[in-house]
């Protein structure tokens, strides 16, 4: 056998392992919420087209996941998000001119800056929960009930 041709078979698992299909799913289940979001008469018309638009992304959704409800330091979200500074605060600044955020001062420290939901933003929210909720749902319907059980008591025990 080629060497070449052993080697792309050896090499195969790059494609086949937990992280790759961990990857793979949020990739799949974060579009599917987005596009569950695009569709709803719920979320304000601006945000449903951006998500329609592929504009909002699963990049996006780094904030809605989060963002604390009583809102957050810039830094303290990238912590949460896995994500540099510097990115989440380009994130941020889309969504500042897109309604869904807005900049306050922060109550512990006058030298910082608190973001928070707008009332935009807290719709997003709740149409959010409801895209996951559905998302989830079609989930447990692909895989059965006790495999989608297992799979998020193994996924909660394992990022615990």
């Amino acid at each position: 056998m080629n060497q070449n041709i052993a080697n792309t078979h050896a090499l195969g698992w790059r494609q086949a392992h937990l992280g790759y299909w961990l990857g793979a799913s949020q990739q799949r289940f974060d579009a599917r919420v987005l596009s569950l979001m695009a569709h709803d008469d719920t979320v304000p018309l601006g945000l449903s087209n951006l998500a329609a638009r592929g504009r909002l992304t699963a990049s996006h959704i780094h904030i809605t996941r989060h963002l604390a409800l009583e809102g957050s330091r810039l830094t303290e979200l990238a912590q949460r998000a896995g994500v540099s500074k510097q990115a989440m605060g380009k994130l941020v600044q889309e969504c500042e001119a897109w309604g869904l955020v807005s900049r306050s001062a922060d109550a512990r420290d006058a030298r910082a800056r608190c973001i928070v939901f707008t009332p935009v933003g807290l719709s997003w929210l709740k149409a959010f929960g409801q895209a996951v909720a559905q998302a989830e749902a079609e989930f447990q319907a692909a895989v059965g009930s006790e495999v989608a059980t297992v799979v998020a008591i193994g996924l909660e025990a394992y990022a615990g």
